[in-house]
């Protein structure tokens, strides 16, 4: 059985497991044994969180869930994708309590540790052209993803609306009084990437995460933007890949 690669998806309004990794999946899978859960709170998972408030302890709570996911399946370690402040902040989260269930991870787009954005995405005009405007922010250059920002727009405005997804996402950017995870904690071999034109926040987040792990190393893939899978999806394969097995 070859090496089990957990990915987390990421956190914008309306996203599922499926629709964020189909880029890249079809190739991961020609080198691990994947999962790709829908997180808490997203895809068909918006009602099963219960009343969490503030990221950290959403965060928390998908850790335990993607814990309860590694015992279901009978998996000791596994190797980890975070992406952004929705798997990279859980990513993180897990490998702050369980460090010994993931041998190496890659957190992508700073793993929510940025400043909070000022205000909550797409919900305080939940439109299509609302959505398609969230979603252009996430790649380099959005001429080059017409058809797929189109098709995204479509699917992800649908999930968007759906009973409690709109309660459960603004419950994510409450803010709360407990700490964040300490990166220094974490012992596990860890690579921040980020792309280089990212227009959620710039590499130096990452930069400051790589320096706080006591294992990080720091990536920053030219001409990606914060969906770094998207905008250079053979180049992230490649690195993510080539560290996992380093």
């Amino acid at each position: 059985m070859s090496t089990v690669l957990l990915l987390l998806h990421g956190g914008g309004p309306g996203v599922d497991a499926a629709s964020n990794w189909a880029s890249v999946l079809p190739r991961f899978e020609k080198e691990f044994d994947c999962l790709a859960p829908d997180l808490l709170g997203f895809g068909s998972r918006i009602a099963d969180a219960g009343e969490l408030h503030g990221p950290v302890a959403w965060a928390r709570a998908r850790a335990g869930q993607v814990l309860d996911l590694l015992d279901e399946h009978g998996l000791s370690r596994v190797h980890l994708l975070g992406n952004s402040a929705a798997g990279g902040a859980a990513a993180l989260a897990l490998l702050s309590v369980a460090p010994e269930r993931v041998e190496r991870a890659v957190l992508m787009g700073g793993a929510g540790t940025g400043p909070a954005p000022r205000t909550v995405p797409f919900y305080d005009d939940p439109t299509r052209e609302s959505m398609r405007g969230t979603l252009a922010r996430l790649v380099a250059d959005e001429s080059e993803h017409t058809e797929l920002l189109d098709d995204l727009a479509e699917l992800r405005l649908e999930q968007a609306l759906r009973p409690g997804a709109e309660k459960a996402f603004r419950s994510m950017f409450e803010t709360g009084a407990e700490p964040p995870v300490d990166p220094a904690t974490v012992p596990t071999p860890v690579l921040a990437l980020h792309g280089e034109r990212d227009r959620v926040g710039p590499p130096e987040i990452s930069a400051r995460l790589a320096e706080a792990l006591p294992c990080g190393s720091l990536g920053v893939v030219a001409g990606a933007g914060h969906w770094i899978h998207v905008d250079r999806p053979d180049e992230f394969c490649t690195v993510v890949g080539e560290f996992l097995t380093a």
